[in-house]
């Protein structure tokens, strides 16, 4: 098992910048590829951005490359979502998620979930 808990999330003026964590806890954390998702009120949930296992792949959605970076620090068994420029449109819940090795973007494919945090961009 892996334990995932994130914070950060705040209200925030479009424009401005956010960094979420994501504490990992459980099985060894550099063993797995971690995500973050989103999910707006009556919007299905949509990956963000993934990171394999060693660091060495990172993915993001259309939407957010270029303003937002994923980053870990396996000794710190934490996983960072730094958001810039940010957006009304980026108003979510954001999730991490582990799963072995390759991070993916599909939901499914992930096998832990914390419980999210709450990002607000006021316009």
């Amino acid at each position: 098992q892996v334990q995932l808990v994130e914070s950060g999330g705040k209200l925030v003026q479009a424009g401005g910048s956010l960094r979420l964590s994501c504490a990992a806890s459980g099985r060894t954390f550099s063993n797995y590829a971690m995500g973050w998702f989103r999910q707006a009120p009556g919007k299905e949930r949509e990956f963000v951005a993934g990171l394999n296992l060693n660091g060495a792949g990172t993915y993001y959605a259309d939407s957010v490359k270029g303003r937002f970076t994923i980053s870990r620090d396996n000794a710190k068994n934490t996983v960072y979502l730094q958001m810039n420029s940010l957006k009304p449109e980026d108003t979510a819940v954001y999730y991490c998620a582990a799963r072995p090795v390759i991070s993916r973007q599909a939901a499914h494919e992930y096998d832990y979930w914390g419980q999210g945090t709450q990002v607000t961009v006021s316009s």
